[in-house]
């Protein structure tokens, strides 16, 4: 981990699109302000976390149907398969 002291309003650039700066500080609190285009997400640790969280959690659920909805295709596959030899069995007789 990197560690860097910098005084209220001095910066720290991360690249050349990511520009932290310090707004303020009170007490043991620092205020950031941070700058970066739009597809370079910025989030609190806690706010990440939970993102990551719920998109686990749909993607695990999206999983889960994705195997009912094959399950569902592939035994009603297999009743007509059944059907078809049943019809065809009967062609032949």
């Amino acid at each position: 981990m990197l560690v860097l002291t910098r005084k209220l309003g001095e910066v720290i650039k991360i690249g050349d699109k990511v520009k932290v700066v310090v707004v303020a500080v009170d007490g043991g609190s620092v205020k950031l302000g941070i700058e970066a285009p739009g597809e370079i997400p910025v989030h609190r640790e806690e706010v990440y976390v939970k993102i990551a969280t719920e998109n686990k959690e749909a993607s695990t659920q999206l999983d889960k149907d994705s195997a009912k909805a094959l399950r569902d295709m592939l035994s009603k596959g297999s009743r007509r398969s059944g059907k078809d030899s049943e019809r065809s069995g009967k062609k032949n007789a």
